[in-house]
């Protein structure tokens, strides 16, 4: 009886218990950083004296440009999870663009807000067919699905907007008539309050409070339908049987299907909600952004919401931080120009210090001594100008999205699966 008892393995600890406690230490880590960056952020705003770093009207203006490339780059993680590689984000959202701008014109703008998703299902189904069911190379089926897009919807606005009611209210063969505005929202009260202390240009309480004021302020209700899709994706792939699944598609379909999961059906399923969620983010450039539909309105957002997918390493909270980091880059040189961003390089300069304190604390001596080398460098370049030349201004989200896919490369790992083709039956 005792030996049976020596022999008796203990229990394997639960599989939930685990989860939760990464879960856990992803979302610590998250907060530590979202402090952190706070912090540097509010330290360099009373140095340099540039009050637009975390006024109410930048954070505002970042949350309506990170909405997009958040909503891209969710779509993104929901395909890439299931094993299929989604380089036609950006056609989708043209077609998002283009069904909310048409039937938000003929009709109301809720209506164009369901038809920009449908018409993004109806991209994102495209691709499934190709790279599901016939195997095609998923990159070349993405890039069809982005040339497809761009070519369908300019005919379609040749068609449908340069004739007749629609000539008439303003549409021509570049974009449509005006759509009506969908509501925002303010909360009475804690608006003006925010403001008044953002007023005072305290350190850090000043910042904290433009922060809260543009996150409350004028907010579109399709923002806040994101972050609660956000929210949903999160629990829905991590939390429920039906995101296990669909996860395990990504990373073993043999194994998948060896336990019963019909992998063809949830590789469709992702690929269509994927379509979805970056038609969705078309609509929101239609009918938020500028109501209405113009032609090449996406602007490369679909690969920037790629990149946000890779910076967060395939998981919904840090996807959001990289869409939120992009969009603050971009509202910067939108609105405020070489001055303000000017300031961000005493910003960069502390992260390439940080960066080479780290290196040469892990014995990497030739990556530390080049992240201090540019760091003296950006250094010279802040003491010796007063503002940054328009053009680098221009290239700020794309300088931004190139240094963070860098510095992030090192602790990224896809889905195992992601990319391969699969075929029913081929592990027997």
């Amino acid at each position: 009886m005792t030996a049976t008892m020596t022999d008796t393995p203990p229990p394997a600890a639960p599989k939930a218990d685990t989860e939760r406690a990464r879960s856990g230490r992803s979302i610590g880590q998250i907060l530590m950083i979202v402090a952190g960056a706070l912090l540097l952020v509010a330290a360099v705003r009373v140095i340099t004296g540039s009050d637009q770093l975390t006024s109410e009207g930048q954070v505002s203006a970042a949350l309506g440009l990170a909405v997009p490339i958040g909503l891209a780059g969710l779509a993104g993680l929901w395909s890439e999870r299931s094993g299929v590689v989604n380089i036609g984000l950006e056609g989708m959202m043209i077609l998002g663009t283009f069904g909310a701008g048409w039937i938000g014109w003929q009709s109301n703008p809720w209506l164009g807000l369901l038809m920009g998703i449908a018409f993004g299902v109806l991209g994102g189904l495209v691709h499934a067919v190709a790279t599901v069911t016939f195997g095609v190379d998923h990159i070349v089926s993405g890039v069809a699905v982005n040339l497809l897009a761009l070519g369908t919807t300019q005919y379609l606005a040749k068609l449908f907007f340069t004739n007749g009611k629609a000539a008439d209210a303003g549409g021509n063969p570049k974009q449509s008539p005006p759509v009506d505005s969908l509501p925002t929202i303010d909360v009475p009260g804690l608006s003006s309050g925010l403001k008044s202390l953002e007023n005072h240009h305290w350190f850090l309480i000043s910042d904290i409070a433009g922060i809260l004021g543009g996150l409350v302020t004028d907010l579109s209700v399709v923002t806040l339908f994101a972050a609660l899709l956000f929210v949903g994706s999160w629990w829905l792939l991590w939390r429920t049987s039906f995101g296990l699944r669909l996860r395990s598609c990504g990373e073993n379909p043999i194994a998948a299907e060896s336990l019963g999961v019909n992998v063809y059906k949830y590789k469709y399923a992702a690929v269509a909600v994927s379509g979805g969620l970056a038609g969705l983010g078309g609509a929101f450039l239609a009918l938020v952004t500028s109501h209405t539909y113009l032609e090449n309105q996406t602007g490369g957002r679909g690969y920037i919401g790629l990149a946000a997918m890779i910076f967060g390493n395939w998981r919904p909270g840090g996807l959001a931080m990289g869409a939120g980091l992009f969009g603050y880059s971009d509202a910067l040189q939108l609105r405020n120009g070489g001055q303000t961003v000017h300031a961000l390089l005493l910003l960069l300069v502390v992260l390439l210090v940080a960066l080479a304190g780290w290196k040469l604390y892990k014995k990497a001596h030739w990556q530390g001594g080049i992240s201090l080398m540019v760091g003296a460098g950006v250094l010279v370049w802040y003491l010796v100008t007063d503002e940054v030349p328009s053009d680098f201004v221009g290239a700020t989200p794309y300088v931004v999205t190139l240094l963070v896919l860098s510095l992030s490369a090192q602790r990224l790992r896809m889905p195992k699966a992601d990319g391969m083709r699969y075929r029913k039956g081929q592990g027997k």
